[in-house]
């Protein structure tokens, strides 16, 4: 192996093979999140073949255990098929907990070092990004620093809404208003709606 991983190729498949029941507990609840939560969905067998945001999810699982094996390069390549595909940008070494719903999903991006917690619903052109690039000696970015938002659990983020930084937090139970523009923390329960001038 190349680049940073610690393990020998036949390890690192042995390792994968082991995390392949968590991963399909884990999209069976992603399953359940979109179905239960979409009016639209007739059935969890649309689910798994017509929804591009179960298929961003799908392929965002299964590379975010590689990432955390410290597997180069192929993560990347996961997510950015994905990307290319759907319009749905998930990094690899996102956070995201259980019960996950991406509704529509085009233009969604959720960066790196962005942590998810449970039963939290996206829409169509949400943003979890970085707010600014902290700069070294050189003036080039600094890596390895935590720089994309933490969201709680039961949140729901509407179309359009950036929520941006390293220390922005949004509490459990929140709901994030469409168009909103966030680089702060919110507190647990509040809802945030944009407010136009």
């Amino acid at each position: 192996f190349a680049g940073d991983s610690d393990l020998d190729p036949d390890a690192c498949a042995d390792r994968f093979l082991e995390q392949i029941p968590n991963i399909y507990r884990m999209l069976t609840k992603d399953i359940s999140a979109l179905y239960e939560g979409d009016p639209a969905a007739s059935s969890r067998e649309e689910v798994i073949v017509a929804y591009p945001g179960f298929f961003a999810i799908v392929v965002y699982r299964i590379a975010h255990v590689l990432y955390e094996m410290r597997v180069p390069i192929i993560p990347r390549i996961m997510t950015e098929f994905v990307h290319q595909k759907t319009g749905i940008d998930i990094h690899a070494g996102a956070k995201i907990g259980e019960y996950f719903f991406i509704d529509h999903g085009t233009g969604i991006v959720i960066g790196e070092t962005t942590v998810i917690g449970d039963h939290v619903k996206l829409y169509q052109g949400v943003t979890l990004g970085a707010k600014s690039f902290e700069l070294d000696e050189d003036g080039n970015p600094v890596k390895g620093i935590k720089r994309h938002p933490n969201i709680g659990n039961h949140v729901v983020i509407y179309a359009n809404a950036t929520i941006l930084g390293g220390s922005t937090t949004i509490g459990d139970h929140c709901v994030i208003g469409g168009n909103v523009w966030l680089t702060k923390s919110v507190p647990a329960g509040q809802t945030v709606y944009y407010k136009g001038e």
